[in-house]
């Protein structure tokens, strides 16, 4: 056994990647249409389909189940734990295919990398989840009872790109203060402090910055009147929140790239609402900062969104007198979750227990 299978199953695509001795073998996006899905109810439900197109990918590229000493999963919407990688037990499984917590499509990593584990005859880990919650506890007051903040976002990279600039800086990533910016489909602001990611935005329901297909923090009386004013459905409300608000709501479109071709154009709106994006996300970093007591070692920015430079500097040209920013374009989810499974078999990470 010699192969580390990563797999990330997304809503419409199930990403797989083999790894060995920390190398990239493969890497395979497969693609589910509407169609395909159509038959199913729940994500659950896609179990065996998704499964299957697995196998069929793995037998495509000479791999066999046998061949694999890991297989780790991206970890799906489960109660509120510390960050780190953890062995997929009865427990998890129980959370998991319940969708106790919330129904999305990663609940199937673990759940699929248990069942390949046991064919295989080796372990079965998820890593790093979008509820890593290590906020401080006065970071989970809001103004009223009824209404805590919570912890999700996009942990699995900002954990990973936070311990990576700790590499190359040649100290440890605990003894770092870091301001993590991750901009892709949601945008998730994390404060880092001896190890913990201590404050962070709700990235998936509703807090932070607007994105692509976010709205981020509303103004909340406003919200509440769409609610009551019986021209919407709470369905309707939450697809306001996310998946049809941001830049979907203010320019009809969740493509960045679109919108900085626009720019590049010349379009007045195009340069509008991305001058507003960098300054929403300008903010939020600011605020950041004052949880640290604005002693921050290095704001990080990374996501897709990174990629774009010109964005990238107008957001350093905001924030830079913070502390010196450092860009990491890209969100390489499959050799973080490779890479913490690697760490697991090295002894140099030990799983935790759900």
């Amino acid at each position: 056994m010699r192969y580390i299978l990563a797999i990330n199953p997304g809503s419409t695509s199930t990403k797989i990647s083999i790894f060995e001795s920390g190398k990239e073998v493969f890497t395979k996006t497969l693609r589910h249409s509407n169609e395909e899905l159509a038959p199913y109810a729940s994500v659950i439900e896609q179990y065996d389909f998704r499964k299957g197109t697995i196998l069929a990918a793995l037998k495509e590229n000479q791999i066999e189940v046998s061949d694999l000493a890991a297989v780790v999963g991206r970890g799906g919407l489960l109660r509120p734990i510390p960050s780190g990688v953890y062995e997929v037990n009865e427990a998890m499984m129980a959370d998991l295919r319940s969708a106790q917590y919330g129904e999305h499509a990663s609940n199937l990593g673990g759940i699929i990398a248990d069942a390949l584990a046991k064919e295989a005859g080796c372990k079965a880990y998820i890593a790093d989840p979008v509820v890593v919650d290590e906020l401080d506890d006065v970071a989970r007051v809001s103004g009223h009872p009824e209404f805590p903040r919570l912890s999700i976002f996009h942990a699995l990279n900002q954990k990973a790109i936070a311990k990576q600039f700790a590499r190359e800086q040649q100290k440890a990533y605990e003894d770092l203060n870091l301001i993590v910016v991750h901009m892709g489909g949601g945008v998730s602001v994390g404060t880092h402090c001896g190890g913990r990611v201590i404050d962070v935005n709700n990235a998936l329901n509703g807090e932070g910055p607007f994105s692509p297909e976010r709205s981020g923090t509303l103004p909340a009386f406003a919200l509440a009147k769409a609610c009551f004013s019986g021209k919407y459905t709470l369905a309707d409300i939450k697809a306001m929140i996310a998946g049809k608000g941001g830049l979907v709501a203010l320019m009809g479109t969740n493509s960045f790239l679109e919108v900085e071709k626009r720019e590049e154009a010349g379009d007045p709106e195009a340069i509008f609402f991305t001058q507003a994006y960098v300054y929403n996300v300008a903010k939020y970093i600011g605020a950041a900062a004052t949880v640290l007591s604005g002693k921050v070692d290095a704001i990080l920015i990374t996501g897709g969104i990174a990629y774009g430079k010109k964005l990238c500097e107008d957001i350093k040209a905001r924030v830079g007198f913070i502390a010196p920013v450092f860009v990491y374009p890209g969100e390489d989810e499959m050799a973080a979750l490779a890479g913490n499974a690697q760490a697991v078999l090295d002894g140099q990470e030990t799983p935790k227990e759900y």
